[in-house]
């Protein structure tokens, strides 16, 4: 079959290959587990994992890059009866191609520098403009939501439970359970910080 021509000529997949961005490689590394998913499957094991080192991706933005990573012939679907009476449902499955594909990149793919947008530094930094109980409200807020992420990251590593296709999963969840504590203490620190401001300008 032959595949309809983009701009310029190229096959339709062949621009689709190219122009894959992160999140593209993101969902296709989600169905490298092997699972046949739905978009809807694929948003909570979004959550259950991506969100606490990258990001969670919305439903729309999971159903667009399947919608590419189909063209680009790396994923198949077909629809599945629900035997709640719900309507159908599409499930998702990666290809051989799309294996490799993933594979390849996982492998070679250049590895960009993690960018640090700090909301909470930011406001620290701003420090000269506000008040000492107002930079403390700041972080103790940051340090309750670091403890929080914490605890769930730690909880779903335990959950992923002893099955060998996700133990690199769990290492990355346990990075992001250090990672949070350490916002935490970080936090814990900047407010002995801003205490030791305080009793230094009085």
């Amino acid at each position: 079959m032959t595949r309809n021509r983009a701009s310029g000529g190229a096959p339709e997949g062949d621009a689709e290959r190219r122009a894959l961005p992160a999140t593209g490689w993101a969902v296709l590394g989600l169905l490298s587990f092997g699972e046949e998913l739905s978009g809807y499957d694929l948003k909570k094991w979004a959550d259950w994992s991506l969100r606490f080192f990258y990001w969670s991706p919305s439903v729309s933005q999971i159903y667009g890059e399947l919608k590419r990573l189909d063209r680009a012939g790396y994923v198949t679907s077909r629809t599945v009866a629900q035997e709640t009476g719900n309507r159908d449902k599409r499930v998702y499955r990666i290809t051989d191609e799309g294996m490799a594909a993933v594979r390849t990149w996982a492998r070679r793919a250049p590895v960009d520098p993690p960018v640090l947008k700090h909301g909470v530094v930011l406001r620290l930094w701003l420090g000269h403009l506000t008040e000492p109980e107002q930079l403390r409200e700041v972080l103790g807020r940051h340090r309750e939501y670091a403890e929080t992420m914490r605890r769930q990251a730690e909880a779903d590593a335990e959950g992923a439970g002893t099955d060998e296709a996700w133990a690199y999963p769990q290492l990355a969840l346990k990075w992001a359970e250090r990672y949070y504590a350490a916002e935490r203490d970080l936090a814990d620190g900047m407010l002995a910080d801003v205490a030791e401001l305080e009793r230094e300008g009085s």
